[in-house]
């Protein structure tokens, strides 16, 4: 259901994905995400993942890295970066079995086709003189999809920073009203009454339509 949803090849939609631990949410917009990369081979940014911990990006990083080593038809023309604020001894510039591109600078020169980051490193590479090179090749209709993993994380004062922050989003990089995809995924989310509320909370954040429709739950 989500990758028939959020598929790029028809009229993607947004989505929640609020199903438990160990469930499958992270494949269910990884898939999504590289098959439109792939059939959109352009330069520039065509998803950011921006997950709470910087421990759970690294995490997941390798999950991409091995996905798209592990395709021929992936390996050597979908690229992943991971950027964050740690410093690596040895960071990687290019992609490997296990691990994305972290080196900052290739980053910068060549940015991948998805980023991985956190919302606090977002908001510097918005404004950072520095990190314009990372938007440079990015059009107005370059960027597809936008996810925030373990979405209730953001709630109160940080979840009004991550509304704040998408919308600068949308605006540093003149991104058309609707064309952003954009998606969610919560463990502890989305159950029974809960799903009202979580449409709504998640059409304030992303500034996009949300209802019970868009909410993917257990079965």
């Amino acid at each position: 259901r989500a990758f028939d949803r959020l598929r790029s090849g028809q009229t993607p939609r947004s989505t929640i994905i609020a199903t438990g631990t160990g469930s499958g949410k992270t494949e269910c917009f990884l898939y999504p995400l590289l098959d439109h990369c792939l059939r959109n081979p352009g330069a520039g940014i065509k998803a950011i993942i921006i997950y709470p911990m910087n421990a759970l990006a690294t995490d997941q990083a390798k999950r991409f890295a091995h996905t798209v080593h592990s395709s021929q038809s992936m390996k050597g023309k979908v690229r992943v970066g991971l950027f964050v604020g740690e410093s690596e001894q040895s960071p990687h510039k290019t992609m490997s079995d296990s691990s994305v591109i972290t080196d900052k600078d290739t980053l910068r020169q060549s940015p991948p086709d998805i980023l991985l980051t956190n919302y606090k490193m977002l908001d510097y590479l918005l404004i950072r003189p520095k990190d314009r090179g990372l938007w440079a090749q990015n059009a107005a209709d370059t960027l597809q999809y936008l996810v925030v993993d373990e979405l209730h994380t953001f709630d109160g004062a940080q979840g009004t920073d991550l509304a704040c922050l998408i919308r600068r989003l949308k605006a540093r990089l003149e991104t058309p009203g609707e064309q952003l995809v954009c998606v969610g995924t919560s463990a502890t989310l989305g159950s029974g009454d809960e799903k009202i509320a979580l449409a709504r909370y998640a059409s304030q954040v992303f500034q996009s339509d949300f209802d019970e429709t868009s909410i993917i739950g257990e079965r």
